[in-house]
């Protein structure tokens, strides 16, 4: 008999191997475009450049004369890359240098409920830090630029040889700022209030004292979080906190901007663990990811959030960096997995399809194609790379691998012969067949076996899990293989 491996697109992984039966389980550097699995695009270098640390805001702009920019941020510098190559240090005189990775809380109060050994002092010391991160924005065709550790709101008026400065009576211990539609410059946690919210005159951002002949002003959110991020939103701005979202919608003097609390226990992870998409938002939380498109804040069903926020370092989690692939329809969150200090893997939603896809790359920070004809992604390094160009990995592995897959109704033992392939181009993918008489059996590996039409192969199994791996520099598809095999004996 000829059974049709038809595994439907996306990872689902949860708590055991077997909650995955019949899905892809685990998977590295690929898509499913039309239900049909492909390579995500490759990477090369940008520049030889480097930034020299791991990179925590990037933005691309074109200024007036369309020429084009990105500018980059680690918890030191900031830097210009101009679209010819140059990379510019623009770091502004006197600012104060942050942390490069967190530092975790271990006294009292620290970490979850429950974490710890029940009865075991801790001491009622320590703070919690995040690392670095930059907010950058566009006042017009100039950089705004702010860290929460300096609290100065910087603008650069585009002169390589003249660095930012601080804008003119612009709050400072601020924990960041950015531009909204109607051309307000907000900071973010201004004077050091954590929930103060606090913006300049309409088109002139050195007027921040509230009077009859302006629009400025400011308000304290009523909640309990501190704010991380804003977000240009279809009209409105969307505020994320530790805990929860608000909205900030312009209506005009006397109060300028209305307040609306539109999401509760749904706090961002970190400042930038946020990413724009489509005059929307998407973000991932602490054990959940949401999106925002006016009305209320919605969770996002994830067949991987278990996975995820379990491979989470939690301590690093503020060096999360959210990231819009819209080639694709994709958001891509780059975090650092439980065996790293620094990002290392990724997890992706299709908004279209709904979709999940999971891996390892490491990258810190990243901007969507747009201004530039590719995206833009940092390594934890430094070392700047077009994305979504070739089939180039540095070596890193491409493939999906299923979960348990059983055959009729899981009861007997089937004898597989020969599989018959489902490629684009056949023999640029290699499979491997891994089986099992019960769950937590030893399981035995067959293969690596090269595609051809049949292919022989040889295992007797229960349940079959199946790895597909794709050779490098090619661009292959892996539809619907099938499998020809018999029923053996009950065991």
């Amino acid at each position: 008999m000829l059974i049709p491996l038809d595994i439907p697109p996306g990872v689902k992984r949860g708590g055991t191997e077997y909650q995955s039966a019949g899905r892809w389980r685990d998977a590295s550097l690929v898509r499913w475009t039309d239900g049909t699995m492909q390579p995500i695009g490759g990477w090369v270098a940008r520049t030889a450049s480097t930034l020299g640390a791991a990179c925590r805001g990037a933005l691309a702009w074109s200024d007036n004369s369309a020429d084009r920019r990105i500018a980059f941020g680690t918890y030191s510098n900031l830097y210009v890359l101009s679209a010819s190559g140059t990379l510019s240090d623009i770091t502004p005189a006197g600012f104060t240098s942050g942390s490069a990775d967190a530092s975790a809380n271990l006294g009292y109060g620290g970490g979850f409920y429950g974490a710890g050994a029940y009865g075991t002092q801790r001491a009622d010391t320590g703070s919690l830090s995040d690392p670095t991160t930059w907010s950058l924005d566009t006042w017009g065709e100039y950089l705004i630029a702010a860290t929460a550790d300096d609290g100065v709101i910087y603008e650069w008026t585009l002169d390589a040889g003249v660095l930012p400065t601080a804008i003119s009576n612009a709050p400072t211990s601020v924990s960041g700022a950015f531009v909204t539609d109607e051309r307000f410059l907000v900071a973010l946690g201004a004077g050091g209030d954590p929930r103060k919210v606090q913006w300049s005159d309409r088109e002139d951002n050195t007027t921040w004292t509230a009077a009859a002949t302006n629009e400025a002003g400011d308000f304290e959110l009523k909640s309990a979080g501190e704010l991380k991020k804003g977000i240009r939103c279809r009209g409105q701005s969307l505020l994320l906190s530790t805990l929860d979202a608000h909205t900030m919608t312009y209506v005009g003097p006397p109060f300028v901007y209305s307040f609306e609390r539109v999401g509760e226990s749904c706090g961002v992870l970190g400042p930038k663990a946020a990413v724009p998409v489509d005059g929307g938002a998407y973000w991932m939380g602490r054990r959940s990811f949401y999106r925002f498109f006016g009305g209320g804040v919605e969770e996002i069903p994830s067949e991987v959030a278990d996975y995820v926020f379990t491979n989470l370092n939690t301590s690093q989690g503020g060096k999360v960096y959210a990231v819009n692939n819209a080639q694709y329809s994709e958001v891509w969150w780059f975090y650092p997995s439980t065996e790293s200090n620094e990002c290392d893997s990724y997890v992706a939603y299709n908004w279209q399809t709904g979709v999940w896809m999971i891996g390892s790359m490491a990258r810190s920070a990243g901007v969507d194609r747009g201004v530039f004809a590719a995206p833009v992604w940092v390594a934890p390094t430094g070392e700047i790379y077009n994305h979504e160009i070739g089939n180039l990995y540095d070596s890193g592995d491409v493939f999906a691998e299923s979960g348990p897959i059983s055959f009729g109704n899981g009861d007997g033992v089937v004898v597989a012969t020969s599989l018959i392939p489902d490629e684009k181009t056949q023999g640029e993918c290699s499979v491997k067949f891994k089986t099992r008489f019960h769950p937590n059996d030893t399981e035995r590996e067959y293969g690596s076996y090269s595609m051809a039409t049949p292919t022989d192969v040889r295992f007797t199994g229960r349940q079959v899990r199946m790895r597909v791996t794709g050779a490098e520099g090619v661009s292959w598809r892996w539809g619907i293989p099938r499998l020809e095999a018999r029923r053996g004996g009950r065991r």
